[in-house]
C-alpha cells in the first residue's frame, strides 16, 4: 500500500478528493490536509482516507504529517500562489528527493526538478483548440479510442524501476516515449527507467491495465519484468544424476514460494531413458510444470534464444557443472535473464537475502528485487557492508536501501564493518545472495586471487544458492 499526500482547497480541490474518493480501490492510504470544512461536506469518507484538517502553510503544523510516514507521492492543490509556494518549501524541508505534482494556474517555477507543474491553464486550452476544425488530437482521441495508448508514472519501488527497456519483455504492448524531469527522453533498449518517469505505452487495451498493474505494485512480481515463467536447463551429457535431480528439487521450492506463472523443465542430450524416466517422477507431482525435450543437439544459445519468447522465461536456473563452461554460458548474457546458481546450501533452509555491497550504481539497480524476493520467500534482507578503508562512500546507497525497505514494508538488517568482504561473507550460513550479472564474471581469470572485487569472487564461491541480476554497465556491452 502507497502513502499519498493530498493538500487540498477550493473547488478544484473539492472535485478532485470526490473523483479521487470515486477511484478508491484501497490500493493507497490517502492522508488530505485542508483547511475549510466546504472541503468535505456531503463527502463519504473512505476508511483509508485520513483527514487533516489545519492551515498546511504553517511547517510546525504540517510537519507532524510528513513524518507520520514516508510518502511515495503528494499533490498540491490550492487557491492562492503563496499558500502553493510555501507548502511546495514545507514539504521540501522534511522530503529533499520527493516527486510531487502541483496544481499551477499562475506559471510557478521553484527551480525544483522535482516538481510537477500541472498547468491547468494550457490543459484547458488545449483540451479546447481540440474542438476547433482541422486541430490535430491527442492520445485520448486517436486511434481505435478505446484506450489503447496509456500513460503510466513510475512509482519508487516498482520492479520495473532501475530496469533498462530493452530487459523488459513487451508481448502486445510497447513502450513508445518516456518523459524525464519534464523532458521528452529518446527510447532505447539501453535506458534505464527511474522512479518517476513517465512512459507511455500502446497495445491492446485489456493488456495495458494488466502492465498498469505490475508496473503500479511495489511487491511480489520477479521474476518480471524479465518474463513470467522458470525454466531449468538440464544437459544430462554434462551434468550428474544427482546434480539434476538436486536441481530440480530446488526449482521446485522457487517454483512452489515465487510468483512465476509455469515451470519449464528443458532437457537436452539425453543419455538414458531410464534417467528420462527418474526426471518424468521427479516432476510428477509438479503443478504447472511443462517438460520439454530437444533432441536436436543445437547448444544452449540457440535453445534459450528459441523459448525466451516462446515459453516467455523470467529467469534461468543453472547448475555448477554447466557454468564452468564460460564461453559458452557467456553468449547468453545477451538476452538478458536473471540466471539462479544452484549452490550447495539447502535452498529450503533460506533464512535470508544478502547483498554484498561492491558498485553503488550496479546495487542501486537490483535493489527493489531484493525486496521483492525477500518478500516472496518472506525471509529478511541482509545488507553487508563491508569496507576495508572505512571511507562511508555508500552512506547514499544505504539510506536507498532503508528507504526502500520501509516502501515494501520489510525489516532489513544493515552490517558495516572494515574487514576483508569475502572473508565476512564466509560467516554467512543459508543466504540466497543477490548478485548483479556483469560480463566479466564469465572471462578467464588466470590469477582471481589478485582481485578485489567482490561480486566477481561471491560469484566464484558455490556454497551459496545466487540470483544474478542483469544490469545496464555490464550487459549492455554486448
Amino acid at each position: 500500500m502507497k502513502n499519498v499526500l493530498l493538500i487540498l482547497d477550493g473547488k478544484v480541490g473539492k472535485t478532485l478528493l470526490e473523483r479521487t474518493i470515486s477511484l478508491n480501490n484501497n490500493i493507497n492510504q490517502y492522508d488530505i490536509v485542508y483547511n475549510d470544512d466546504k472541503l468535505i461536506k456531503d463527502i463519504n469518507i473512505p476508511s483509508n482516507f485520513v483527514l487533516y484538517k489545519f492551515d498546511p502553510t504553517s511547517y510546525s503544523k504540517i510537519l507532524f504529517v510528513l513524518k507520520k510516514v514516508m510518502y511515495q507521492d503528494a499533490l498540491v492543490v490550492l487557491s492562492t500562489k503563496e499558500e502553493a509556494i510555501a507548502v511546495c518549501k514545507n514539504i521540501r524541508r522534511v522530503y529533499s528527493e520527493l516527486y510531487f505534482t502541483v496544481y499551477d494556474t499562475w506559471g510557478l517555477d521553484l527551480e525544483d526538478k522535482n516538481i510537477n507543474y500541472y498547468r491547468a491553464n494550457n490543459i484547458l486550452a488545449n483540451g479546447l483548440v481540440e474542438l476547433l476544425p482541422n486541430i490535430p488530437v491527442f492520445a485520448q482521441n486517436i486511434g481505435l479510442r478505446a484506450g489503447e495508448i496509456m500513460e503510466i508514472k513510475i512509482p519508487f519501488g516498482s520492479t520495473y524501476a532501475y530496469r533498462y527497456i530493452g530487459s523488459i519483455g513487451q508481448k502486445e504492448w510497447k513502450i513508445v516515449a518516456l518523459y524525464r524531469n519534464q523532458q521528452l527522453v529518446p527510447v532505447k533498449a539501453s535506458l534505464i527507467l527511474k522512479p518517476n518517469d513517465i512512459i507511455v505505452i500502446v497495445g491492446k487495451p485489456d493488456v495495458l491495465i494488466q502492465v498498469y498493474g505490475a508496473i503500479s505494485k511495489t511487491t511480489t512480481q520477479f521474476p518480471m519484468p524479465f518474463g513470467k515463467n522458470l525454466y531449468l536447463y538440464i544437459d544430462m551429457f554434462i551434468q550428474s544424476k544427482d546434480e539434476i535431480l538436486n536441481a530440480i528439487e530446488d526449482v521446485k521450492v522457487l517454483h512452489k514460494r515465487m510468483k512465476n506463472k509455469d515451470l519449464i523443465v528443458k532437457i537436452t542430450r539425453v543419455t538414458t531413458v531410464e534417467m528420462l524416466n527418474t526426471i518424468k517422477f521427479a516432476l510428477s507431482h509438479s503443478h504447472n510444470t511443462i517438460l520439454d525435450i530437444d533432441y536436436h543437439n543445437i547448444g544452449i544459445y540457440k535453445v534459450l534464444q528459441d523459448d525466451k519468447n516462446r515459453y516467455d522465461i523470467g529467469m534461468i536456473v543453472l547448475t555448477r557443472s554447466l557454468l564452468r563452461y564460460k564461453d559458452t554460458i557467456k553468449n547468453i548474457l545477451s538476452l538478458k535473464i536473471p540466471i539462479f546458481k544452484t549452490g550447495y546450501e539447502n535452498i529450503s533452509s533460506l533464512k535470508n537475502t544478502l547483498v554484498l555491497l561492491h558498485e553503488d550504481k550496479l546495487y542501486e539497480q537490483i535493489s527493489p528485487i531484493l525486496f521483492d524476493i525477500s518478500n516472496q520467500l518472506k525471509i529478511t534482507p541482509k545488507i553487508l557492508n563491508i569496507d576495508p578503508i572505512g571511507d562511508k562512500k555508500r552512506e547514499n546507497l544505504i539510506l536507498h536501501l532503508k528507504n526502500l525497505s520501509k516502501i515494501f514494508n520489510q525489516n532489513i538488517i544493515v552490517i558495516e564493518e572494515e574487514k576483508n568482504p569475502i572473508k565476512r561473507l564466509e560467516k554467512e550460513h543459508n543466504i540466497l545472495q543477490i548478485l548483479p550479472l556483469r560480463y566479466d564474471m564469465f572471462e578467464k581469470r588466470f590469477m582471481k586471487f589478485f582481485t578485489t572485487n567482490s561480486d566477481l569472487l561471491s560469484f566464484d564461491t558455490n556454497r551459496y544458492n545466487q540470483i544474478l541480476i542483469p544490469v545496464v554497465d555490464d550487459i549492455i556491452k554486448l
